[in-house]
Formats: C-alpha cells, sequence, structure tokens
C-alpha cells in the first residue's frame, strides 16, 4: 500500500510538471466545429497513463520488455502527433511495429499464423476505437477504470498478469480523471492517453483470453466496440471517410444535440461496461454453448438498443 501511495505522489508530479510544459510550449487543444468542447484546453494529459507503465517497467527490472518497447514507440509518435499532425503513413508504420512488438511479448508467432493475423486486425483496431471514442470529458478515464477494474478482478485469482502493472496505469488513469472528469476539463488525454492506455489495457486481456483460452473476455470491450463498429458502418453506408474527425457516435448526439450531461454519459458507458464485465467474468465458468448464446444475446442487444436510441435521437434533435 505504501508503494501505491508514492507511486500515487509521483505521477501527480509528473503530470502538473507535464501541465507546465504543455503550457510553455502551446500544447492544446483548440475547438472547432467538430468539437465537443467550446474553450483552449491543454492536451496530452493522458501522457501519465504512459508514465504509470514506465515507473513500473523500471521496478519490475525490466519486465515485459517488448510491450515496454512498443508501449513507448506508439506513445511516442501519439505525442509528436498531438503537437505537429504527422503524416500517417509514419504513424502507421510506428503503429503496425508496436503491435508486432505486442506480438512478440504474447508469443502469438510461436502460434498458428491466424492467431497473429487476428490479433493484430484485435489490437489496430481497437486502439483506433479508443482514439476515436475520445471525444468527451471523463469518457476515456471512466471507460479504462471499469476495464482495468474487470482486469484486476480476475487477476486476483488467476494471475495472468503482473498485478502492478495494471494498479500503477490506473493509477495515472485516477490523476487524469481528477483533471479531466469536469465540465471545464483541465486537461485532455490527447491521442498519447487514448493510444497509451488502450495499449496497455489490449496487453493485459490478450494475456488473460491466452492464459484462459477463453475469447468471452473480449466483451470487456463490447460498449466501445458496439458504438464505433456501428458508427463506422453507418459512415460508410453514407460514404464518408471514417478516418476524418467527425461527430457521429451515440454518445456524442446525447452530449452535443440531446444536451445530455457529457459527465454522466461517460459515467454510463463506464457502468455498463462493468455490470457486463460481471456478467462475462461469471458465465466464463460456463460452457462454451452458454458462452456462446450469452455473447450472441449481449451483443445483438447492444445492438438494437443502441440503433433504436440513436435513431431516436437524431430523429428528435439532429436538423437535416
Amino acid at each position: 500500500m505504501v508503494l501505491y501511495i508514492v507511486v500515487f505522489i509521483l505521477l501527480l508530479i509528473l503530470e502538473l510538471f507535464y501541465f507546465k510544459v504543455a503550457d510553455y510550449y502551446n500544447i492544446i487543444d483548440k475547438p472547432n466545429e467538430r468539437s465537443s468542447h467550446s474553450v483552449v484546453t491543454l492536451r496530452g494529459g493522458g501522457i501519465v497513463f504512459y508514465f504509470g507503465a514506465m515507473i513500473y517497467f523500471v521496478l519490475s527490472g525490466c519486465h515485459y520488455p517488448w510491450f515496454f518497447l512498443g508501449l513507448t514507440l506508439m506513445t511516442t509518435i501519439s505525442f509528436l502527433d498531438d503537437i505537429f499532425t504527422l503524416s500517417n503513413k509514419i504513424r502507421l508504420i510506428v503503429h503496425f511495429a508496436s503491435v508486432l512488438l505486442m506480438a512478440y511479448q504474447l508469443d502469438l508467432f510461436d502460434m498458428p499464423w491466424y492467431y497473429l493475423f487476428s490479433g493484430f486486425i484485435v489490437v489496430v483496431g481497437v486502439i483506433n476505437a479508443y482514439n476515436f471514442m475520445d471525444g468527451i470529458n471523463g469518457i476515456t478515464g471512466c471507460y479504462s477504470l471499469a476495464v482495468g477494474g474487470l482486469l484486476l478482478m480476475v487477476n486476483q485469482y488467476s494471475g495472468f498478469v503482473e498485478q502492478d502493472l495494471l494498479v500503477f496505469s490506473l493509477l495515472g488513469v485516477l490523476i487524469f480523471m481528477y483533471f479531466n472528469f469536469r465540465i471545464r476539463a483541465k486537461c485532455f488525454a490527447g491521442d498519447v492517453g487514448s493510444v497509451a492506455i488502450a495499449y496497455i489495457l489490449l496487453f493485459a486481456l490478450g494475456l488473460l483470453i491466452l492464459n484462459s483460452g477463453n475469447l468471452i473476455y473480449i466483451l470487456f470491450l463490447s460498449i466501445y466496440g458496439i458504438d464505433a463498429v456501428w458508427t463506422i458502418l453507418q459512415r460508410l453506408s453514407r460514404r464518408e471517410n471514417i478516418f476524418e474527425a467527425h461527430r457521429s457516435h451515440l454518445y456524442q448526439f446525447l452530449g452535443n444535440e440531446a444536451g445530455v450531461n457529457k459527465l454522466l454519459i461517460s459515467f454510463f458507458y463506464g457502468f455498463v461496461q462493468f455490470l457486463i464485465g460481471l456478467l462475462v467474468i461469471y458465465v466464463s465458468r460456463e460452457s462454451f454453448q452458454i458462452q456462446l448464446v450469452f455473447s450472441i444475446t449481449i451483443l445483438s442487444g447492444l445492438s438494437i438498443i443502441y440503433l433504436n436510441v440513436k435513431r431516436t435521437v437524431i430523429k428528435k434533435y439532429v436538423k437535416n
């Protein structure tokens, strides 16, 4: 416990130091017509997630080296992109290398090729979804606490990952939440934050799935998955460029057009995901057939609710 308190204080100091640097070098997020905020705000506060993982890496004697190298590459390129807006080619090359490093740490190269291919697609997709979903105050923090909390719960009895990697990273999330979970946020996570925490949680989730041989744990990401996938499909149907900034997610319609409190939306996303995760943990002990029925039921039910709520909100509040 003393160690966790010391790490928390150290992370807080590092975050406050970063604010000074960001303010000095004008690392800010200026609102535009697609933003969900209206005032200039410091960008990149989510770098504290990386600091948490870095402290773990040092104290552990450099455990999970390939994972940490991939995380460092991913964090660095995302931080530079927050400042300079790099070309897509450079970002894609670094992201590709980072995901391969994670796959190497997970020993996917020693498995049949479809494990590596599937893992690569899932990791790239989830990291990008995590980044796209970071659009309102508190949503990245609330969702990460939910997913990280679920992973910690499972880790208590299965021990699939070093506990301190998750704890130190989530301490960073708590610190970030103090400055972000506000009507007027002190900082935003930035690409560096959303990408870093996604990379960390995905690595832990990958270890859990490989250790247990159970894919049902992917439902720990079901809420983000439903919103991200259906939004992409809807944008493709309208022949929009899915890589351009937009305000087409359900949480954006709820917060911007319907006027629902954005902090409440963020809390709701995390809370619902946590409840679903608890059900997943319970069902993970059942037979494959029961797990399959449960997964189909959850994803189908969420999709129906999502599409109906989104259609209702757009019809009532969005001007054509």
